[in-house]
């Protein structure tokens, strides 16, 4: 028997008011959240658009062209999403970007304090003690809560509503925002309790698994070309004996070499995650080896990606952080990002 994907009872229906939504950030993951919120709320009959802020404005106005202005409009700026909406999510690329935009938020509140009740959810990626921090300043103002809710999966996931949800805070505001998110924009929602740090933990936990498992995946299609057995050969029998999503995903953008980060994780992002899950083992005393060399494994492959941005030779702009493999193939002293240059074929005895 399947849970239930969302572990909460649901809100009273209908809310004292129309629920008014607001989206911060429109990166690679955001766009298709946004989007995805957007075109849920109204398939349930809202008749409120959805406000929509990027500090690249195109970004927002395309989305907000995309949908139609029924569906979601472009707000002038986080004072605007701060005043008018009752439920507002931010996804951003790192912590500095966090807690600059929770500054905004926290200003606009001081200058114009809210009579009614406003929930702010975060799902980017961050250090479990910055969601603390933004936890006590939003709370500090009244009617505001907070929820952590990272989530899992790639952008192809974020498209497809497909996202796992990971939630800390209150517990009436995740009950709120488990019921606007799930379908939509994720499958399923895992509650992590009241400790606000907590939703932010698994996140970077989840996150060494998969970065781990992808360096093992790495060095693992690395030793089957260098046998000459083949990358292929060996992506195909990881199908068939460990059939996880991630390593499908992912083994796929090794072996053809697809490494174009503009539409996957980038590099820089999951060098910035496994600083914090490095960080997050130092303090808990509990080392992962794997992520240790997964970071070594994705700064080699920058610094290769960079030297060829200078002399012109690169293939991407964005490397993702699949790429982590060149360090492989360097390492076996073979090329980083080109296996048809890689390819061997070694006789039979």
């Amino acid at each position: 028997m399947q849970s239930n994907p969302v572990p909460f009872s649901r809100p009273p229906t209908p809310p004292p008011h129309p629920l008014k939504i607001g989206w911060y950030g429109l990166g690679a993951m955001g766009y298709f959240m946004a989007r995805n919120i957007a075109t849920s709320r109204q398939s349930q009959g809202s008749t409120t658009p959805v406000l929509l802020y990027n500090r690249t404005v195109s970004k927002a106005q395309k989305l907000a062209d995309q949908l139609g202005s029924s569906v979601a409009k472009v707000a002038s700026g986080p004072v605007q999403l701060a005043a008018e909406c009752d439920v507002i999510f931010t996804n951003l690329g790192d912590d500095a970007a966090v807690q600059s935009v929770y500054n905004e938020f926290a200003k606009a509140l001081s200058e114009n304090p809210t009579s009614k009740a406003k929930i702010f959810v975060e799902t980017s990626t961050i250090y479990p003690s910055l969601a603390g921090d933004i936890d006590k300043l939003i709370s500090g103002f009244v009617h505001c809560r907070f929820v952590a809710s990272p989530v899992f999966g790639p952008p192809l996931a974020a498209d497809a509503g497909n996202l796992v949800l990971a939630m800390s805070g209150d517990y009436r505001s995740k009950k709120m925002v488990a019921y606007l998110t799930v379908p939509g924009v994720g499958k399923k929602v895992i509650d992590l309790g009241g400790n606000i740090e907590k939703a932010p933990t698994i996140k970077l936990i989840g996150n060494g698994l998969i970065m781990g498992a992808n360096e093992l995946l790495a060095e693992t299609l690395t030793l089957g070309e260098k046998s000459g057995i083949g990358a292929d050969t060996m992506y195909s029998l990881v199908k068939d004996i460990m059939p996880a999503p991630g390593l499908i995903a992912y083994g796929d953008r090794m072996v053809n070499d697809r490494f174009d980060g503009s539409n996957g994780f980038a590099i820089d992002g999951g060098i910035k995650d496994s600083m914090h899950i490095r960080r997050l083992t130092a303090e808990l005393n509990c080392p992962m080896p794997a992520v240790d060399i997964a970071h070594q494994r994705m700064i080699t492959a920058r610094s290769i990606h960079q030297e060829q941005k200078l002399a012109g030779t690169h293939k991407w702009d964005i490397i993702d952080w699949s790429a982590l493999i060149a360090g492989s193939r360097v390492a076996a002293g073979m090329d980083p990002f080109d296996s048809n240059k890689n390819t061997r074929v070694i006789p039979d005895d």
